[in-house]
């Protein structure tokens, strides 16, 4: 019997481990907050981020992260990416030999601008080639209602990602393979920090054409950062590069949509983070996916303004002139 320990009960934590134990493998969530984790064991549910979704009886929940991996397979990690180096550092010495780490977190390190796999690789000790990252269009709120999606499983080896695709493959929840690793997170980190922008524009009462052009053009600085870390072109028009942008940035259920259309429509960053109850990983990743650019000479407009909005005082309106203000140049496929 396979067996997961999912590390994060928040939605995407929690959702992730149900698809899991519908799938026939067998999880254990791991929590830090005995609340939540006395609920999911008690009462099926997780009253916090999921209400109202029922949990397969096969899921349990623990604050002790020993016993969460006892004898997995699988060590999934789903807690805020600026969070991961740390948490990784207290949590390592109970990984199985042996283990495959998968990476369902969507960010670029802050002072390091590694990837999230760069990272647990680091930390943990171990081969790219045990370590996995799931990515795709899979807004939480639909997929906890079954409703159907799909998405990407990868990892350098392909017996390791065929692994976890049939650990994780439902008759709603589709899964394809994909050997590039780097591609597929770039395509989940940087969509966070497009859908800020797309966000703001529709914030600001901005119409259709702005937000498609700010997509397309944002894809093509995804692919442009790709091309220089040695992506595959082909990964950004599939599921984890335009799918996940399209779903995170036109849907009312993405969370860094929904923040920068908050500060389009005026709110100050104060006020926003207040309202804000989950994380929107593309307000700090923004920061590091604009230095890890900079360290490749990539160009990045959109994400040079998201940047300035988000974290340097820039206007809404200060940041759409600047942006409708640069020099024309010819279109090209990552250009």
């Amino acid at each position: 019997m396979t067996r997961a320990a999912v590390f994060g009960t928040g939605s995407w934590g929690t959702t992730f481990a149900m698809i899991l134990a519908e799938a026939g493998t067998t999880p254990t969530l791991w929590g830090r907050r005995a609340q939540i984790v006395d609920a999911i064991n008690e009462t099926r549910e997780n009253p916090e981020y999921l209400p109202g979704t029922r949990l397969p009886d096969t899921l349990r929940a623990t604050t002790d992260p020993a016993e969460a991996m006892d004898g997995a397979d699988f060590v999934v990690l789903a807690i805020p990416s600026q969070t991961l180096r740390g948490n990784l550092q207290v949590w390592k010495h109970h990984i199985p030999p042996g283990a495959v780490l998968v990476s369902l977190m969507k960010g670029v390190e802050l002072g390091t601008c590694k990837r999230m796999s760069e990272v647990v690789c680091e930390v943990a000790e171990v081969p790219e080639s045990r370590v996995a990252v799931v990515s795709g269009p899979n807004l939480v709120p639909e997929l906890a209602r079954r409703q159907p999606a799909a998405a990407v499983v990868a990892c350098t080896d392909e017996e390791v990602a065929a692994r976890l695709q049939e650990a994780c493959h439902l008759p709603w929840f589709r899964t394809y393979t994909n050997p590039d690793v780097v591609g597929v997170e770039l395509g989940g980190a940087v969509k966070n920090v497009i859908a800020l922008a797309v966000g703001v524009a529709a914030g600001m009462g901005l119409g259709d054409n702005v937000r498609a052009t700010l997509m397309t053009r944002g894809l093509a600085e995804i692919a442009r950062l790709g091309a220089a870390l040695g992506a595959d072109q082909h990964t950004f028009a599939g599921l984890a590069g335009m799918g996940d942008l399209v779903a995170t940035c036109t849907s009312p259920l993405s969370r860094n949509r929904t923040f920068g259309e908050n500060l389009g429509r005026g709110m100050t960053m104060a006020e926003v983070v207040a309202a804000t109850k989950q994380t929107a990983e593309g307000v700090k990743s923004c920061e590091s996916v604009l230095e890890l650019a900079r360290k490749h000479d990539v160009e990045m407009p959109i994400t040079e303004v998201v940047v300035g909005v988000v974290h340097d005082g820039m206007t809404p309106g200060e940041a759409a002139v600047l942006l409708m203000s640069r020099t024309p140049k010819p279109e090209r496929y990552g250009v």
